[in-house]
């Protein structure tokens, strides 16, 4: 009954969220990478990502804005615990048109995306590494017993479908993006096992994100995300803050926090600088975790790298 992988800067693994996000961005194409070390122990959790999407069939005009954008995207992504005994890796291809549904006389715009998305997953457990009652001889464990666990070292890759739907409303000075997914619509069987505990539970998304521009030197980046699945839901919402640390605005300094409802709540700093941003942000525990002998601790790193001809009179947002 456990869920999939998610990060505390979910807005810097878009395709993680919403499929249609793919190639939702102020550019041609963008590199998004994530490393999550979550618990720093023997036992911690460790998470990444990378991931690249595209536009396709541009006209390539440059500082021009097509109106209804093709765009594909694909991500690999892992992660693991108990040292890397038990993990999991993840391959998945996104496809996405996002079209322009009006646009009046002072430039505001509506657009509706759609997203579709295929993973290939594999999960498993390194049992050379495990000992298990069947093994006790009484004085110890002998490795070469059978451990018994027969659902577990049946485990076999799965194939997951997602889906999801975007709509964005633009002027000169903000825009909003609110969207909704579903992943594992195909509800995937992780074993050969007629278990039905085995079967992955569809996990469904709503995100949001609204970016302002307050004054000539300073931006307001805000979103929030909530998750559902298998009997678990979790929200997170917050915002940073962008200071123009130079007169042409290509370096911005983003200073934010985000609130992980009854888990954590999590500073961010990011630097923006030409087509490139950094991001680094702690979860500060608030949970009944944090009454443990050896405090939590859990750090995240992202990054994102963005392509050329960016469209003119958009607002700069790091993710994006």
């Amino acid at each position: 009954m456990g869920q999939d992988p998610t990060f505390s800067q979910f807005f810097a693994s878009p395709l993680n969220v919403n499929p249609a996000l793919t190639a939702h961005i102020n550019s041609d194409w963008r590199l998004n990478m994530n490393m999550r070390d979550q618990w720093v122990s023997p036992s911690a959790y460790a998470t990444g990502s990378l991931s690249f999407d595209t536009k396709l069939f541009q006209e390539k005009i440059p500082n021009v804005e097509e109106k209804n954008v093709l765009g594909i995207g694909g991500m690999f992504m892992y992660d693991y615990t108990m040292n890397g005994i038990v993990r999991g890796v993840y391959g998945s291809v996104n496809l996405s048109y996002n079209l322009l549904l009006a646009e009046d006389f002072y430039g505001r715009k509506q657009r509706l995306g759609f997203g579709f998305g295929g993973t290939y997953a594999n999960r498993y457990v390194d049992f050379s590494r495990l000992n298990f009652q069947q093994q006790f001889t009484g004085t110890g464990f002998n490795s070469n017993l059978p451990n018994g666990e027969a659902a577990l070292s049946n485990m076999t890759p799965f194939f997951s479908l997602s889906a999801g739907l975007l709509y964005s409303y633009s002027t000169d000075k903000s825009d909003i993006d609110i969207g909704a997914a579903v992943y594992h619509l195909n509800n995937p069987k992780q074993t050969f096992l007629q278990d039905p505990q085995q079967f992955i539970p569809m996990r469904y998304v709503a995100n949001i994100t609204y970016q302002h521009v307050l004054s000539e030197g300073l931006i307001l980046n805000t979103n929030g995300i909530y998750q559902y699945q298998a009997g678990a839901e979790y929200f997170s919402i917050g915002g940073a803050v962008g200071f123009y640390l130079d007169p042409d605005g290509e370096s911005i300094l983003n200073l934010g926090v985000w609130y992980w409802s009854q888990n954590a709540i999590v500073p961010y700093v990011g630097l923006q600088f030409n087509d490139m941003q950094l991001g680094l942000s702690y979860d500060a525990t608030i949970s009944k975790l944090s009454e443990s002998a050896s405090r939590p601790t859990t750090y995240e790193i992202s990054f994102v790298l963005r392509g050329k001809n960016k469209p003119s009179g958009v607002i700069p947002c790091p993710w994006k």
